[in-house]
C-alpha cells in the first residue's frame, strides 16, 4: 500500500507525483492508463504528426455541436506517460496575469501562482527555436517580437524542448524521482470508499489498489470528472439514470466544460513552407539523418513554430485572439500526403464565453463520455472569430514572407462577411485545451480537495474556472506543482 495514489501521468500528474515525493509527503503510486512515453516519435518534435489519432491518443469526439453545424469535433488526448504533453506542440505560455485574478479564488491570484510557474520553468527551461523556418521569422516585424497574451505581439513561440527534443513533465519531473512507483496500463474505473473517505481505486480489470492517505485525480478535464461520476459524485439525476448510487449530489461536476475555438487559413504555393512538393524530396530524404546528427531540419520542428496575439477588431483593446503559425502544408481536404508546399495560420479565441458539459454515456468505463464543448453557444464568440479572421488576413499581408509567400486557398479571401461566418460555424475546431469540469469554488475547494468527501483531491486543467488566454500545458503543470504543495501541507 502506498500513501498516495495519483491517477494520470499527464502534465499535472507527473509534476504532482514528483513533487509529493520531493516534499516527502509520503510514498506515491502513479497510475497511467496508457503505455510508456519511451518512443522515438514522442521525443522527436515533428513526431506528433504521426502520434495524433494513433494508439497513444484517446482520440475522443464531441457530441454533435448544435451551434457548429451539428458536427462531431475531434478532441485528441494523450494516452501515455506525459499525457497530452507527450503529443502536443510544446508551446509554452503561462497565460495573462489577469486570467488568474479573474478566477477570484483564494490562493490562485497571479501573485500566488507566479512562484509555482517559476519553479516549474526552472525544470522545463522553455526556449525559442534556433532553426525556425523563414516564414515563422517573418512574423517578427508585425508587433513586439516576444509573443505574450498580455499584449499585441508576434514572433517565435517558446517551447518546452531541450536541444530540439521534447522536455515534457515526464522527462523534466518524473524521471528525476525514481522513488515514485509508476504503473502503466492501469486504467481506473472508480474509487474505493471507506465511509466518506477515498481509500483507493478499482482498475477496469477489477484490481483493487488502496492508499493510506488518499487519492489525487490528475486524469484531465474529461477523465477526472468521469471517474468521479462512476464513483457516485455528480448530478444525482444523471447518475440515477445510469444506475449509479449517488454518494454526493454535485451538479457542478462535469459542468463548465470549454475550450479555445479555432479556425484555420490554409496557404499553398511552390517554395513556400515545408511540404512534399518534388523540389523538397531531397530535404525530406536526409531529414532523419539531419535530425539525428544536428537536431535540425523539419523533424526538429514542433509544427507550431510561431504565432501572434492581437485584438480581433484592431480597436486598441486587449489581445483576444491567438494565432498558431505552422510553416507546413496542411491539407484541408483529401490525403495529407499531397505533393504541395504551404503554411497555416489560425484564429483561436483567447477567452470564450460559451460553455458545455461532460456526462457519462454509461457506467462502463470502456464507453467514451459525452463531450459537449458548447461551441458558439454564445454568439459573441463567433462575432470575435469573424473579426479575427479579417484582421489576421490583413496582418499576414504585412508579414515579411518574401519569396515564401503563397495565396490563401482555403477558405479563400473571397469568403467574407456572412459567408465567412457560416464557414467558421461549419469548419471550426478547437485548440485541444479542454478545461473547467471540476472548477475551483464548485466541485473542488481552493486547496484542491474534492468537496463533500475526505482524502480526495483534483489537480489538473479541470479545476480552471475559466481557460487561460493561451496554450494550457504550462498552467496544467503549475496546478500540479501547487496541488502537491497543498496536499503535502494538508495531509500531515
Amino acid at each position: 500500500m502506498r500513501d498516495f495514489i495519483v491517477i494520470g501521468a499527464g502534465s499535472a500528474g507527473c509534476v504532482m507525483a514528483a513533487e509529493l515525493a520531493r516534499r516527502e509527503a509520503g510514498s506515491v503510486l502513479l497510475l497511467e492508463a496508457g503505455p510508456s512515453d519511451r518512443h522515438p516519435l514522442v521525443s522527436m518534435p515533428f513526431g506528433l504528426v504521426w502520434l495524433l489519432n494513433g494508439p497513444r491518443d484517446w482520440a475522443f469526439k464531441t457530441v454533435p455541436q448544435e451551434k457548429a453545424g451539428g458536427r462531431q469535433i475531434g478532441v485528441p488526448r494523450g494516452r501515455m506517460v506525459g499525457g497530452s504533453g507527450s503529443i502536443n506542440s510544446m508551446v509554452w505560455f503561462r497565460g495573462r496575469a489577469a486570467d488568474f485574478d479573474v478566477w477570484q479564488q483564494p490562493g490562485w491570484s497571479f501573485s500566488d501562482v507566479e512562484p509555482a510557474f517559476k519553479a516549474v520553468e526552472a525544470h522545463l527551461r522553455p526556449t525559442k527555436l534556433t532553426h525556425a523556418h523563414p516564414l515563422s521569422r517573418g512574423l517578427d516585424p508585425l508587433f513586439d517580437p516576444d509573443p505574450t497574451p498580455e499584449t499585441e505581439s508576434a514572433g517565435l513561440f517558446r517551447h518546452n524542448m531541450i536541444r530540439h527534443r521534447r522536455n515534457s513533465a515526464a522527462r523534466a519531473f518524473l524521471r528525476k524521482r525514481p522513488e515514485v512507483d509508476l504503473r502503466t496500463g492501469a486504467e481506473v474505473d472508480r474509487l474505493i470508499w471507506e465511509g466518506d473517505r477515498a481509500a483507493g481505486v478499482v482498475l477496469i480489470d477489477g484490481t483493487e489498489i488502496r492508499a493510506a492517505k488518499g487519492v489525487v485525480l490528475c486524469a484531465g478535464s474529461l477523465a477526472s470528472p468521469a471517474i468521479l461520476m462512476r464513483s457516485g459524485l455528480g448530478p444525482r439525476e444523471d447518475l440515477q439514470d445510469l444506475g449509479i448510487d449517488t454518494r454526493v449530489d454535485a451538479p457542478t461536476i462535469g459542468a463548465n466544460l470549454h475550450d479555445h475555438p479555432g479556425v484555420g487559413l490554409h496557404f499553398e504555393g511552390p517554395g513556400s513552407g515545408y511540404g512534399l512538393e518534388l523540389a523538397q524530396w531531397p530535404r525530406w530524404a536526409v531529414s532523419p539523418l539531419q535530425y539525428l546528427l544536428t537536431r535540425s531540419g523539419p523533424l526538429a520542428s514542433p509544427t507550431v513554430e510561431a504565432g501572434m496575439f492581437f485584438n480581433a477588431r484592431g480597436d486598441g483593446g486587449e489581445a483576444d485572439v491567438q494565432t498558431h503559425f505552422i510553416p507546413f502544408f496542411l491539407a484541408h481536404d483529401g490525403d495529407r500526403y499531397q505533393r504541395k508546399a504551404g503554411y497555416f495560420a489560425d484564429v483561436c479565441l483567447c477567452r470564450p464565453k460559451s460553455r458545455g458539459s461532460l456526462r457519462l454515456a454509461s457506467k462502463d468505463p470502456a464507453q467514451a463520455p459525452l463531450i459537449d464543448l458548447g461551441l458558439f453557444r454564445e454568439e459573441s464568440d463567433l462575432d470575435t472569430m469573424v473579426e479575427g479572421v479579417d484582421r489576421l488576413r490583413r496582418l499576414l499581408k504585412q508579414a515579411h514572407f518574401g519569396p515564401h509567400r503563397a495565396p490563401e486557398v482555403f477558405p479563400g479571401e473571397q469568403v467574407s462577411g456572412e459567408a465567412l461566418r457560416a464557414h467558421i460555424r461549419n469548419s471550426a475546431g478547437t485548440a485541444y485545451h479542454p478545461v473547467g469540469t471540476l472548477a475551483l469554488g464548485g466541485a473542488v475547494t481552493p486547496r484542491l480537495a474534492v468537496d463533500g468527501v475526505q482524502g480526495l483531491w483534483a489537480a489538473d486543467a479541470s479545476v480552471m474556472p475559466a481557460v487561460t488566454s493561451a496554450n494550457t500545458n504550462a498552467p496544467s503543470m503549475m496546478i500540479g506543482w501547487k496541488g502537491a504543495e497543498f496536499i503535502a501541507e494538508d495531509s500531515v
